[in-house]
Parts: structure tokens; C-alpha cells; sequence
């Protein structure tokens, strides 16, 4: 091949890469690629991998994940990550989008997120068998013992709302569970989806999301550019989801595979939590 020739290959073979540059957007180049990057990381149930095949099998992100990438016409190519580095996998273009990353005002400095919520999980209790509870009310009493991690949203929420309950706190969730597995605590207070694991593991107590119900939005994180056909797009995709009311699906058919009970479980969706 002479020089020209070359060149002119050379040429063509950019041309793809220049188009993606010149839309400047994770639209393009996820077309381009074939593939949509998906940042996982083991948290059901939001991401489960099947420790037999080692595949992302199961979870809410991977459902709508493997979805979004049909919809797409690409493939769904898992990427893991941790919590903790997923913002910089997304600014060092490693991922294309992380599900479960609430939209605080400190992310949002650093990455995009959609205008519509992917869907919302409450503060909810594992509680005692026998411990009467509907309405937070209900655990404001100077005999009920809660447990809670320290210095969290949770431990403001209970000492504001049950002051006279005899507030445990301990270092982190692993901590609060324990103390109600031994019987230390008469309720673990927590956002619902670490009970349910712990539901499961421990083999009692029952999950109560009590009235009136605190719930916050969660988000999906995206890479800061110019071009937000992506964050656009995203946003149509997720809102579509979450009305059609296929994220509840699919956070539903995950907890019939975890072996519980979606009836017992608190739903996703702001508008089945009640008031």
C-alpha cells in the first residue's frame, strides 16, 4: 500500500471516532462502541452477581441496565466499581452511567443526573415480632429501644421524631443489626432495602415502614459533558420505567429470587408508600 492509500485508510477509519468527537456525547459514542457500561458493585438488591457463574445475573440496575442497552441496540457490559470510586469511573470515562447514586448537592458538582427520580426507598424499622408498630408515634415511648447508626440520617430522623425512645447508636448498620439479633435492641432503624438482606439472614422480626413515611429519591449519575442527548435520553428511559411501574417489577422479581416476600417488603414507588 502506497502512502496515499494509506492515508486515505487511515482517513476513513478515523472518520467514525471523528463523528463521535464532533457529537461530543456518551449517546454517540455508546452506539459507536456497541456497548453500554453499566458500574456494579455487589448491593441487593440493586446489583447481585452469581457467585457459580460469576455473571451480574440479578438486581434492579441490572434489569434496567440489560434494558436500556436493548433498547439502544448494544450490548450491557457490567463494569466494577465501589460506591466510593464510581464518580471518578465516570469522569475517567470508565463507565457510562452508575444506578443507586443519590443526586446530593456535592455529586452534582461532579456528575449529571437525570430530572426524574429512579425511584425512592424509605426509612423503615426491623422490628420485633411482638412490638406493635405503624406510625413512628408508635416508637415514641421511653420502653422501646432503637438502634441506629451514628450520626446518620437516621439517627437525626429518630432522636427528632421518637425523643423519648431509648436511642442505641453504634458505628454503622452491621453494628445496629446485631444489637437486634441479640436481642440488645427492640427495633433496627435504617433506609428499607439493608433490612431486607438482614431480614432474611436473621430469620425474624418484620419490616415496617411506619407513617408518616420519610422517603428520599435515588438517582443515576452520568458524566458531565456539553452534549445531554445521553442525560436526556436517560431520563425518558427511567421515567418511562418507573410509570409503567417496570422498576417495581423488577425490584419485585428480585426479591422473589432473594426468597422474600414482595407483599412484606416496602415498594419503590412513592406513590404505593402511602402517607
Amino acid at each position: 500500500m502506497n502512502l496515499t492509500r494509506r492515508q486515505a485508510a487511515l482517513s476513513l477509519a478515523a472518520l467514525p471516532l471523528l463523528a463521535q468527537a464532533q457529537a461530543g456525547g456518551t449517546l454517540a459514542a455508546v452506539k459507536q462502541r456497541g456497548a453500554l457500561r453499566v458500574g456494579v458493585t455487589q448491593a441487593p438488591p440493586w446489583y447481585s452477581k452469581d457467585p457459580k457463574t460469576g455473571e451480574w445475573s440479578s438486581g434492579v440496575g441490572v434489569s434496567m441496565g440489560k434494558a436500556m442497552a436493548a433498547a439502544l441496540g448494544v450490548k450491557f457490559e457490567p463494569v466494577e466499581v465501589t460506591w466510593g470510586t464510581a464518580i471518578a469511573a465516570l469522569q475517567g470515562n470508565k463507565i457510562d452511567l452508575m444506578y443507586m447514586l443519590d443526586a446530593t448537592p456535592e455529586r452534582a458538582q461532579a456528575v449529571d443526573f437525570p430530572a426524574t427520580p429512579l425511584l425512592y426507598y424509605s426509612l423503615a424499622v426491623l422490628a420485633k415480632d411482638d412490638l406493635p408498630v405503624k406510625a413512628w408515634a408508635d416508637l415514641n415511648n421511653d420502653k422501646v429501644r432503637i438502634a441506629v447508626p451514628q450520626a446518620s440520617t437516621m439517627d437525626k430522623f429518630v432522636s427528632e421524631t421518637t425523643p423519648k425512645a431509648q436511642i442505641q447508636r453504634f458505628p454503622g448498620n452491621a453494628e445496629a443489626i446485631a444489637a437486634f439479633q441479640a436481642g440488645r435492641a427492640d427495633a433496627v432503624c435504617l433506609f428499607h432495602p439493608p433490612l431486607l438482606a438482614a431480614r432474611q439472614r436473621l430469620g425474624a422480626g418484620k419490616i415496617v415502614v411506619p407513617t408518616p413515611v420519610r422517603s428520599q429519591p435515588s438517582s443515576v449519575a452520568m458524566r458531565k459533558e456539553d452534549d445531554k442527548a445521553f442525560v436526556q435520553w436517560v431520563d425518558q428511559a427511567i421515567a418511562g420505567h418507573y410509570k409503567s411501574g417496570q422498576t417495581q417489577k423488577w425490584y419485585e422479581e428480585f426479591l422473589v429470587g432473594f426468597g422474600l416476600d414482595p407483599k412484606a417488603a416496602p415498594p419503590v414507588m412513592k406513590e404505593m408508600l402511602g402517607s
